[in-house]
């Protein structure tokens, strides 16, 4: 936890100093913009504390807030919350994080193809049942809880398809690594979002 609000902290004071930056040199800031992302992917990867093999597919739903530095940057953040279920009983793997990015960017005509890199932390919170019933009252004796906080590195690369000036559709894809006590954490796998975005 301290690695992750140290990168937060430096990352945070970076962003505040871009910002005051744009401020005083208006040809550097060029507006902002920000919309909601639904996502699904596919996942897998072996749990070694309990000896489990998870693989399935992931749907989620996040959004992201970005200001526009000069033609071809953007600074901002984003969060999102992904669940993966498992064995049909009420079972999950679900991971939220969230984070600072940076961005770059090349508008087109139609199009805006970017890539960047997400910076931040979250927490893995597994739910695992391995027999009982999820319609009854009774106690599960055979059950893991477990939640786990994780530091994020996430790459992704997309394209904004531009509806309008304001208005634009993006496609996107990443791959979210999690970092905890130096390990990764399993399960993992690509994600693709779609979303609207609203400029400004």
């Amino acid at each position: 936890m301290k690695k992750i609000a140290t990168v937060l902290s430096t990352l945070l004071i970076l962003t505040i100093t871009f910002t005051g930056f744009a401020q005083e040199k208006r040809r550097v800031f060029q507006g902002f913009d920000g919309g909601m992302m639904i996502h699904a992917g596919y996942l897998r990867g072996h749990i070694p504390s309990i000896q489990y093999q998870a693989k399935g597919a992931t749907f989620g739903l996040g959004g992201v807030a970005r200001a526009h530095l000069g033609k071809h940057w953007m600074i901002g953040g984003e969060g999102y919350v992904s669940t993966l279920r498992q064995m049909k009983n009420g079972s999950y793997i679900k991971y939220g994080w969230g984070g600072f990015l940076g961005e770059f960017y090349w508008p087109f005509k139609y199009v805006m193809p970017y890539i960047g890199v997400t910076v931040g932390g979250g927490a893995c919170t597994t739910l695992l049942m391995f027999d009982g019933d999820r319609t009854d009252w009774q106690p599960e004796h055979n059950a893991v809880f477990h939640k786990q906080p994780f530091m994020a590195i996430d790459p992704f690369i997309g394209c904004d398809f531009i509806i309008t000036k304001s208005v634009h559709l993006t496609l996107k894809a990443d791959c979210l690594n999690s970092i905890s006590n130096g390990n990764l954490l399993m399960p993992i796998g690509p994600r693709l979002y779609f979303g609207c975005i609203f400029y400004h």
